[in-house]
């Protein structure tokens, strides 16, 4: 895969993240334009002949690698090697892009440790939505050799780059590990809505509902595109199902409306955190023949994007239990309570209970980010986005959506098959889970 700044994408970072591609660089012409005007610049210019933060009025001379050493301090447990992986690829993808002045010798090196499935020892805290400041230091020192890399082949050599002092804030400036977290979060959670259309299909052919509310002529008199797609696909896996009630529970009826806003909120997650994976998002900005200090590493885009993605899963899991609840029901599916094999067995009761325990913490993990703020740096560094915060809550969304899914999908799946005897279903979940996430293995409804 050819990073060129400007192209990249979620499913890329993905793809690149878990190992199922490598990355190959392409034209370095935007880098070393930046990098040769870097090396022209003269009068004070922030990190690069002074220090950061309050010390912004502190001329410095030489002083780059102490900032690196003295900004590797995260806390917390080390982040899974797949993440850490995907910051590396956004950084060096952002850097292709031009505008940091970074030596563009140092991106092949980089691209060789993406490859070679190197990755630092990335703690988990030590970001507020304006720099993963803690992340990138820690990779600096470990391409000085300062730091051991936390992994990586051991019949490659580990990566090492000499860094001068000059590249030291404009290499940690950038908020890579906070974007890959975004877009690792973006790609599972698309898998899982489009996952989710197929278990509904499910849940309508296990209760008999009616195909009417996603008809072409519904969805045409309120056009959302969501909604749209929702309903289409639906629409299709259904066919021309005849109604068996006048109208059926909000579960069923209003579910191209409820599912159609999450796939609305994830398509703009989308095109924020793509636009920044090929931004030059660097302060100060190397460009023409200056260096233009400025507030494009500010996270407030993202972090609100991502608010407003978290809390489209909620009603979006919502509907699911709902549907779980119906087909709880005899009257919808002509079955004992619960999907029993007998009359006063308790079959799948406790998927309600697992499934609002999910539901819980979706809800808790939908609490927003960009109401808060922070003044750290002596007041110089007044405000804070924290999409690193909302980016890490909605990786941590992929669980338990997944989880209410696979608890739908097991129910509408017990409803069409045959009864059961009471046994654990926590195998059963397992199974779920994994289709979920295997669009081979989904059931189609026809």
């Amino acid at each position: 895969m050819e990073l060129d700044g400007a192209a990249l994408t979620c499913a890329q970072v993905h793809a690149v993240s878990y190992g199922t591609a490598q990355v190959t660089i392409g034209s370095l012409d935007r880098a070393r334009a930046a990098w040769d005007t870097a090396r022209e610049l003269t009068g004070p210019v922030y990190g690069r002949g002074t220090g950061v933060g309050a010390n912004k009025d502190v001329q410095v001379d030489g002083g780059g690698l102490d900032l690196l050493r003295s900004h590797a301090g995260g806390a917390g447990p080390l982040v899974p090697p797949e993440r850490a992986r995907g910051m590396l690829v956004v950084r060096l993808n952002q850097l292709l892009a031009g505008g940091s002045g970074v030596d563009p010798g140092l991106l092949p090196v980089l691209a060789g440790a993406v490859n070679a499935g190197f990755t630092p020892p990335v703690r988990t805290y030590g970001a507020i939505g304006t720099g993963d400041l803690t992340a990138l230091a820690t990779t600096a020192l470990c391409l000085l050799g300062e730091l051991g890399w936390r992994t990586g082949r051991e019949d490659v050599p580990a990566p090492r780059y000499a860094l001068a002092s000059g590249d030291a804030l404009p290499f940690i400036s950038s908020g890579a590990a906070t974007l890959a977290d975004a877009a690792l979060a973006c790609h599972r959670l698309r898998g899982l809505l489009d996952a989710a259309v197929d278990v509904a299909a499910l849940s309508f052919e296990a209760t008999g509902a009616s195909a009417e509310p996603v008809a072409a002529p519904v969805q045409e008199a309120r056009p959302h595109p969501g909604q749209a797609l929702a309903a289409a696909r639906l629409r299709g896996l259904l066919g021309g199902r005849p109604a068996t009630r006048i109208q059926d529970p909000y579960g069923f009826r209003a579910f191209p409306q409820v599912h159609g806003a999450a796939l609305d909120a994830l398509a703009g997650a989308e095109r924020v955190i793509e636009t920044d994976l090929n931004s030059a998002t660097e302060n100060p900005l190397v460009a023409g023949s200056l260096a233009w200090h400025n507030g494009n590493f500010h996270s407030a885009p993202v972090a609100l994007a991502l608010d407003a993605l978290r809390a489209a899963l909620v009603p979006a899991a919502q509907l699911s239990t709902a549907r779980l609840a119906t087909l709880m029901e005899p009257a919808y599916t002509d079955r004992p309570p619960f999907l029993a094999a007998r009359p006063g067995g308790s079959g799948v009761m406790i998927l309600e209970y697992v499934a609002q325990d999910a539901l819980a913490e979706l809800r808790h993990l939908a609490t927003p980010v960009a109401t808060g703020t922070a003044v750290i740096s002596r007041g110089t560094e007044d405000h804070a986005g924290f999409a690193t915060q909302a980016a890490r809550h909605a990786l941590r969304c992929v669980e338990p959506l997944e989880i209410v899914l696979a608890c739908e999908r097991v129910a509408a799946t017990r409803a069409l098959g045959d009864p059961v005897p009471d046994r654990p279903l926590t195998a059963d979940l397992e199974t779920a889970r994994q289709a979920l996430t295997a669009p081979e293995d989904r059931h189609r409804a026809g």
